[in-house]
């Protein structure tokens, strides 16, 4: 049965596809996360390398435990001994087939929003990987670029701190001090206004709330 929310997901997912093939994404709506694994796993040729960075909506989804189980090579830097073997497996996803990720935020005209602490994600997104998957549950739609600046900022940023043993003014007390912490994890902010070559970038939005 739909809902009040449901509707309201399905009619703006509809305004912000047109936006983004606009800017030259591949871009679908998936009502529900079971819907949105289908159609990822669609978008992976089996054999493919697979990396990932920080991506709490592909995981919610289900995806990054499909790719370990399934009939693809897995980069995972989860299976790192040491922190050492981490960066070099973080480095690898650079030349990954697919890369997954989620998105901190999207403005309703199509452009995506990233911040990243280290780098490898945003680094990730601009370049290297054949193929880009972006997960985005439809909470973090902004109406204007600047709202989803600051929805990356205030409210993605100091809610992904409470994973991370950090010391930063966010960590603390939920709240964004535009920080110069040696532990900020808002070192990049990454604005992808368009997508070349085209259909390199592919938006998965989901009619749910996932991530941060």
């Amino acid at each position: 049965m739909e809902t009040i929310k449901t509707v309201y997901y399905e009619k703006r997912a509809q305004v912000l596809m047109k936006n983004l093939r606009s800017r030259r994404f591949d871009a679908w709506y998936c009502e529900t996360r079971e819907d949105a694994l289908r159609q990822a796993l669609s978008l992976i040729p089996e054999g493919a390398s697979v990396g990932w960075g920080g991506c709490a909506s592909a995981e919610e989804i289900g995806l990054v435990d499909a790719v370990r189980k399934g009939n693809y090579h897995p980069i995972d830097r989860d299976t790192a001994d040491s922190p050492e073997e981490k960066t070099k497996i973080m480095k690898k996803t650079l030349l990954a087939d697919v890369f997954l990720t989620g998105t901190n935020a999207l403005s309703l005209d199509g452009e995506l929003v990233n911040i990243d602490g280290t780098g490898n994600r945003v680094a990730a997104i601009v370049y290297g990987p054949e193929s880009v998957i972006v997960i985005a549950g439809m909470n973090k739609v902004c109406a204007t670029l600047e709202d989803a600046v600051t929805r990356a900022r205030t409210v993605a940023a100091p809610m992904n701190a409470q994973r991370f043993p950090v010391q930063t003014p966010c960590k603390v007390t939920g709240t964004c001090a535009d920080c110069k912490s040696p532990d900020c994890i808002c070192n990049q902010i990454l604005i992808t206004r368009n997508c070349k070559p085209a259909g390199r970038i592919k938006v998965i939005l989901v009619g749910e709330d996932l991530g941060f």
